[in-house]
């Protein structure tokens, strides 16, 4: 009698791609943002409660206008020592960065890490239809990949 074969039933290949994981799944979607019209004191005191080091600016019907971080906040505390100038009354419209790169919620998650690397970014606002609807960080990015760990690459 002859064997046929030494391997057992193969199971099927699981097919599982990083094209399906796409930003929208891992972004933030409850942020802490910020008014045109705060005090950048207002943002710093934010900033340390929530532990984390920006956010989006927005106006009142939730479009984006800029984005605030620790680094525009220390850099108006050098300022305002250097010319010994009071941080009361300065507010976030002055000092935050209006022209903000944005990614799309439908990218590829893995394709928004490369960006991120390219860009020196730590965040990206998710926009649509106009209205800011998410935010993606690097820690995002790390999370999806720990849960790919195992699997594929493609």
């Amino acid at each position: 009698m002859a064997i046929k074969s030494f391997i057992g039933k193969r199971a099927k290949e699981v097919k599982s791609t990083s094209t399906d994981i796409k930003v929208s799944d891992y972004m933030s979607r409850k942020l802490i943002t910020f008014s045109p019209d705060q005090s950048v004191l207002e943002v710093m005191n934010s900033l340390i409660k929530h532990k984390i080091s920006g956010g989006p600016v927005v106006n009142e019907q939730n479009e984006l206008l800029g984005i605030i971080s620790e680094g525009d906040c220390m850099k108006q505390i050098s300022e305002s020592r250097y010319y010994n100038m009071p941080m009361d009354n300065m507010k976030v419209s002055n000092h935050m960065v209006s022209n903000v790169d944005t990614i799309d919620g439908n990218m590829n998650v893995f394709d928004a890490a490369n960006k991120f690397l390219e860009s020196k970014h730590r965040r990206f606002p998710i926009v649509e239809n106009g209205k800011l609807v998410g935010q993606i960080s690097q820690k995002d990015v790390l999370k999806a990949a720990l849960e790919l760990n195992g699997q594929t690459w493609k």
